[in-house]
């Protein structure tokens, strides 16, 4: 464990006296003049040299500007024209203070940081360590608190800005998907596949013990857009099927069919390759979310597509007998 502040430094402070500074017609400014001359020095003028202009400052030896006696003779001049040393209106002394003032938000801020051990969450050991830091929370004087921050306060704020774009993104996804299907239905149907990962995100999550973050969300949306793209093969393949002359039923019975291998070689190739990314602590949540998810899906959308196609349409069996309906004819039969 860390703080962002450092040891303190040694500093010199002139503490004025007011009342005797008034009296012999001084003022702070006066006095800040002349002790920054005698420690910093005075800028007198300016050398060009070719395009630059350096300074030409005026101050003291080193011997003199670190030396605490010398500083208290350093004589002041009043305004009436007489001289008066340092310490006749302000004591020199050494003091201690911060080199920096850490502040968050404008507040003054101590910021603690701390390293996990390998295998632990930062977002998961934060959460165990916030009820602990209650007590000492109450305890804290009037206007100060302890603030979460590193990568839950990241994360916060990814969610945040996700929420605010989640709606555009549910447009513009209902937008491709009316483009590629131009068919409200069928659109639809395809919407209602995105949720089908959920089950194996949830599963896989829970198994390694992965944390939900934004990481995590990402996979879940990219994960959405897998599912997605697999219903409108399914679909597509489904006209494609009827334009040929078969039947509503038999066209997507032969839909499923022919597009399963395709499907599940592409989930697994993704799933496969999400593999080297679980060790990374980072991008794991988001590979076992888009791995569990993936693989369930697919069994899924397999069995789920075909059906909910078919009862979105209210295609039934065809009766026994009957022959191939025309091309784009959705044959509508109920068996008793």
């Amino acid at each position: 464990m860390q703080l962002d502040w450092n040891d303190p430094v040694r500093t010199l402070k002139v503490d004025l006296d007011q009342d005797k500074a008034r009296a012999l017609g001084l003022t702070p400014a006066d006095v800040n003049l002349v002790t920054q001359s005698v420690m910093n020095g005075a800028t007198l003028s300016q050398l060009r040299e070719h395009e630059n202009l350096v300074d030409i400052v005026a101050r003291a030896v080193p011997q003199e500007r670190l030396d605490l006696d010398t500083l208290k003779d350093v004589n002041v001049y009043t305004r009436a024209g007489t001289v008066v040393p340092l310490s006749e209106v302000a004591k020199v002394k050494y003091e201690l203070e911060e080199p920096v003032l850490w502040r968050r938000n404008r507040d003054m801020a101590i910021t603690v940081r701390a390293d996990v051990k390998d295998g632990e969450q930062a977002v998961s050991v934060t959460k165990e360590i916030e009820p602990l830091l209650k007590d000492i929370e109450a305890k804290l004087p009037a206007g100060y608190r302890v603030d979460t921050g590193g990568a839950v306060e990241e994360s916060e704020k990814a969610n945040k800005a996700l929420a605010a774009v989640a709606p555009v993104m549910v447009l513009t996804i209902l937008l491709i998907l009316m483009l590629q299907l131009q068919d409200f239905s069928k659109m639809a149907t395809v919407f209602l596949t995105a949720p089908l990962g959920l089950i194996g995100v949830v599963a896989a999550l829970l198994a390694f013990r992965a944390p939900l973050g934004f990481v995590a969300i990402l996979g879940i949306i990219a994960l959405g857009g897998m599912i997605m793209r697999n219903s409108v093969i399914l679909i597509d393949q489904v006209r494609i099927e009827m334009e040929e002359g078969r039947d509503a039923w038999n066209a997507i019975v032969d839909a499923a069919l022919h597009r399963t291998r395709p499907v599940v070689l592409t989930a697994a190739a993704t799933v496969l390759a999400m593999l080297p990314l679980t060790r990374s602590v980072f991008w794991g949540p988001m590979a076992l979310a888009i791995m569990g998810g993936l693989t369930v899906a697919t069994v899924l959308t397999i069995f789920f597509v075909p059906a909910l196609y078919a009862a979105w349409f209210k295609v039934g069996r065809a009766p026994a007998g009957s022959t191939d309906a025309a091309p784009g004819h959705v044959v509508v039969a109920s068996l008793k």
